[in-house]
């Protein structure tokens, strides 16, 4: 099938097309730039959560309840679980997709784990692009779940509308949030596995420390939920919907968009230009070797391969 088609079947829903195209982000296959001119009139609609948190938090169970919260409102819904590091992690995300097998047969869910095996630009850009197909498919919801805390995990969950960090009951893990850094990241913090001693403890350390972090228009609320019973799972979406509400309100959330569009195409133009770069340095022993004999400084060197590559672009 050609990447015209396959759009045109995304556009329509298609979940095999959908897959696919996702496929072709994980590969960085050729043909994203002509998938992308043909999809990217159609998106923009989908709202975005991002769930975030160390692993054995629970989140996979928690998207699970999310998903069932947006098919009780009559919203179709995508779910993404994203591994920034390898194709096949083992039973991890595999058994978070067969826990999610009782929306395998609806057809308003689309469950999908995703590595980027072969896209230079990393999660920075493999993400939002596979997150582009699933609006563009028509998805109300798109709900991508990350594996843990890391620089990577973090900028996955900051690409999106709502970021949702989940902690579990315990001061230690509270504490590992605010030196993983995502204290700030946070639109809605949720204390999982709220039905296990310390969790009122961990929700009150975690208002605690936002009320000594930096004055904000929007204050992250802190949920208790518990994915064993469905406790507060209604809370977390009435949560998230407010905290879409306010960025509505305020406009937060078309500046939120236009910025993440900004940043991912200046990655784009980066990565292409560094590739050029490399090639252009390793086609010239001549200053590869007066660089190595101190003959030329890297200021210089650097300022000759921007010449060189300006000249051969114009």
């Amino acid at each position: 099938m050609d990447v015209s088609s396959l759009g045109e079947r995304v556009l329509e829903g298609d979940r095999r097309a959908v897959a696919r195209a996702i496929s072709m982000v994980e590969d960085g296959a050729d043909g994203l730039a002509e998938l992308s001119a043909k999809l990217f009139a159609r998106t923009g609609t989908a709202y975005t959560i991002g769930l975030t948190g160390s692993p054995g938090v629970g989140k996979s169970s928690l998207a699970q309840h999310l998903v069932k919260a947006a098919r009780d409102r009559d919203m179709t819904v995508a779910v993404l679980a994203i591994d920034p590091t390898s194709p096949f992690t083992g039973g991890a995300l595999l058994g978070d997709r067969l826990r999610m097998q009782t929306h395998a047969t609806d057809p308003g869910v689309f469950i999908r784990s995703m590595a980027t095996r072969g896209h230079l630009g990393g999660m920075a850009l493999a993400a939002p692009e596979a997150i582009r197909i699933l609006d563009a498919s028509g998805k109300d919801i798109v709900i991508v779940e990350t594996v843990g805390v890391g620089q990577a995990e973090v900028e996955v969950a900051t690409a999106t509308d709502t970021t949702v960090v989940v902690v579990s009951p315990g001061w230690g893990d509270a504490v590992q949030v605010a030196k993983a850094g995502i204290l700030e990241i946070a639109d809605v913090f949720v204390v999982n596995k709220a039905d296990k001693e310390g969790a009122g403890e961990a929700a009150k350390d975690l208002r605690v420390m936002i009320k000594m972090g930096a004055e904000q228009d929007w204050v992250p609320p802190v949920v208790q939920t518990s994915t064993q019973d469905g406790r507060g799972i209604d809370e977390l979406w009435d949560a998230v919907e407010r905290h879409r509400k306010h960025q509505e309100a305020t406009e937060a959330i078309r500046r939120k968009r236009r910025a993440r569009l900004l940043s991912e195409v200046e990655a784009m133009a980066a990565q292409e230009l560094r590739l050029r770069m490399r090639e252009t340095l390793e086609a010239d022993a001549g200053l590869a070797a007066d660089l190595d004999e101190r003959k030329v400084d890297p200021y210089r060197a650097a300022a000759i391969l921007i010449e060189r590559i300006s000249e051969t672009g114009s």
